[in-house]
């Protein structure tokens, strides 16, 4: 059945994002982190990256989280700001002076080059959101009275502690009840946590999920459906194996109504295949195939595929059109640095049109 998303005229938002962000350093081009002597400063979350990007293509979008209130925590709300999401449910909360009880978390980043591949290293512990609680966030305010079409959060979010696991229940629970969309990235990270664990804490979960979004090793780690035929480094991914997984996964949870995922062939570290498979109303839609995409930075691809699904599907185009809008805007989001768009909605609708890069005078 399809999507039944609320009208735009009775909320105040199209879509609002649950979970971290992190400020993010990396050395210019291809440098090494061990050899770097400046480092660039770039702001991302696997969640808020949604937000951002949908708000870049026109989109009211907000974020939801809990911030260290000193510098680098206003860094992160300045640069949500500036492309205009709303950071006003953004929970605010004092710094001791050394991050014992709440910090802004960072990662450190390295570009791949050509069979060199791209590195991500994390320093988030003790991060002001991981320490969120039920009960700090008024999420029947959020959803009831402010209105929200579509709530995404994920598996990053999830994993960072046992209380973010209970928000995200929290926030789904509230979302459902007032009618919105919910959709989920599956989102393993193996630095977060085992795959025992996110088996555990996943399953439960997908009763208040309508819309999955994970590649074939999210569902594999997280929710324990394997695609047979793919080889132990799933470098090969038989596309009918993989409706058959999704075929189960549909049965295994019904509410689910969309399931989405990424397609990429890693040629290099600088190029690669891409496209993407969307289930929806008990069809699949593939969208066509980017064949040597150009990566200046391949960070937040899936979340440019999940935002231009979403954004799509929130104007009322079909499921076909939606694949094409996510693998189209996931591809435009790799072509700069750091982890959010800088397309807008022009760029956008050229990509999906199968114009060229003639240059635009």
């Amino acid at each position: 059945m399809p999507l039944k998303i609320r009208p735009a005229k009775d909320c105040e938002f199209d879509q609002m994002s649950l979970g971290e962000t992190m400020i993010r350093l990396s050395p210019p081009g291809k440098n090494r982190l061990e050899y770097a002597g400046v480092m660039e400063v770039w702001v991302g979350g696997g969640e808020y990256n949604t937000s951002y990007g949908l708000a870049r293509l026109g989109m009211r979008t907000g974020w939801i989280s809990r911030q260290v209130d000193n510098p680098l925590g206003r860094l992160v709300i300045n640069h949500a700001r500036a492309v205009g999401v709303d950071t006003s449910e953004v929970v605010m909360v004092q710094y001791d002076g050394v991050g014992r009880a709440d910090r802004q978390g960072l990662c450190f980043g390295e570009n791949g080059q050509g069979i060199r591949a791209a590195v991500t290293m994390y320093d988030r512990g003790h991060s002001a959101i991981s320490h969120v609680k039920p009960g700090e966030i008024d999420f029947k305010r959020i959803f009831s009275q402010r209105g929200v079409r579509w709530l995404h959060t994920g598996g990053i979010f999830t994993a960072l502690s046992d209380t973010t696991a209970a928000v995200v229940v929290e926030a789904c629970q509230a979302a459902k009840a007032a009618g919105t969309i919910v959709s989920y990235d599956l989102n393993f990270r193996s630095k977060l946590w085992s795959s025992q664990q996110a088996i555990e804490v996943t399953r439960p979960l997908m009763q208040h999920v309508d819309v999955l979004i994970g590649n074939e090793e999210d569902f594999q780690k997280v929710l324990g459906f394997e695609v047979e035929g793919t080889d132990e480094d799933l470098k090969r991914l038989p596309i009918e194996n993989y409706k058959k997984m999704v075929q189960k996964v549909v049965e295994a949870f019904p509410n689910i109504q969309a399931v989405g995922t990424t397609l990429r062939e890693v040629l290099s570290a600088n190029v690669n295949n891409w496209s993407a498979i969307l289930y929806c109303d008990g069809q699949f839609h593939q969208s066509r195939r980017y064949e040597g995409l150009e990566i200046e930075d391949r960070v937040g691809g899936g979340d440019g595929f999940a935002s231009g699904t979403m954004f799509a599907l929130l104007s009322g185009k079909t499921p076909a059109e939606a694949v094409e809008y996510g693998a189209a805007h996931g591809a435009l989001l790799q072509m700069t640095p750091g982890d959010t768009s800088m397309a807008n909605r022009a760029e956008l609708e050229d990509a999906v049109a199968g114009k060229g890069a003639r240059i635009k005078r």
